[in-house]
């Protein structure tokens, strides 16, 4: 996942230099919105095309859209989340008409809302939800952007080191999956930044469950400043399991959906 991450970052700082969009432009990005197509080997050749789309979910909404160049193959798409003031749609039309294009249906949220979510939550009101704890760190001068901030690749990386850690909790456990030769899949994520991050920050993910159906369940993470409790960022995530020889998702065992249903936090 942290491949993907890396590879929208990279395409977004490129697109802007191309396109001259930026925060001045139309403020902050909101939102990341990743969703996985196609899995990806070693030694596949890839490339990002990226584009302004008008019709997206959002008042501006880019699009990157990550391809297996060999085959053609879609397998990975992000949508980039911004707000600029209502007022300005025309005159961002008229200065990115060389970058636009229509939405990409697959690339549309479909397991998880669109704008940002949980970002009043705090460490004490998510423990009493039944979210719990499952890592902790520091950011170094490697997870620094060229922003000076630390990038998605860190607060994605502090998600999943500490996501086997929430399976755990689910009757999904490293030993189900093993016995059965399944593994843990995200098929969908949502990042969005609240607050930044800086070189030497002590960090904190505190994790929930937000919805469970036949074949997949959602959870959110939490990344907080830990000296704090200052909410950085959150990561939505659409997981299920899949059968490794397959490679298709199977259902979730009864007693999963019966013990995830109770720890919901939304």
């Amino acid at each position: 996942m942290q491949f993907y991450f890396s590879r929208f970052e990279e395409a977004d700082r490129q697109f802007r230099l191309a396109s001259g969009l930026s925060e001045t432009l139309v403020g902050a990005r909101r939102v990341r919105h990743v969703r996985y197509h196609e899995e990806l080997r070693t030694g596949d050749l890839i490339t990002v095309h990226s584009c302004v789309a008008f019709d997206g979910p959002h008042m501006l909404t880019v699009v990157h859209e990550l391809r297996n160049a060999g085959t053609g193959t879609l397998a990975a798409t992000a949508l980039d989340g911004y707000e600029p003031s209502a007022n300005s749609a025309k005159t961002l039309r008229q200065r990115f008409k060389d970058f636009q294009c229509a939405m990409l249906a697959e690339a549309a949220p479909r397991g998880i809302q669109t704008g940002p979510s949980g970002l009043r939550a705090t460490l004490a009101g998510l423990e009493s939800k039944g979210a719990e704890i499952c890592y902790r760190g520091t950011v170094l001068p490697r997870d620094i952007g060229i922003d000076g901030k630390a990038d998605d690749r860190f607060a994605l990386s502090c998600c999943t080191d500490g996501v086997a850690h929430v399976w755990q909790r689910t009757p999904m456990n490293q030993a189900y999956l093993n016995e059965n030769g399944f593994g843990r899949v995200a098929v969908e994520m949502k990042l969005s930044w609240v607050t930044p991050l800086k070189t030497g920050d002590t960090v904190v993910v505190t994790t929930g469950f937000t919805g469970v159906s036949a074949k997949m369940f959602t959870m959110r993470h939490h990344l907080f400043e830990s000296r704090t409790g200052r909410l950085a960022a959150t990561l939505d995530v659409v997981a299920l399991t899949m059968d490794l020889k397959t490679r298709t998702a199977v259902d979730l065992p009864v007693e999963a959906h019966q013990s995830i249903s109770k720890m919901l936090i939304d």
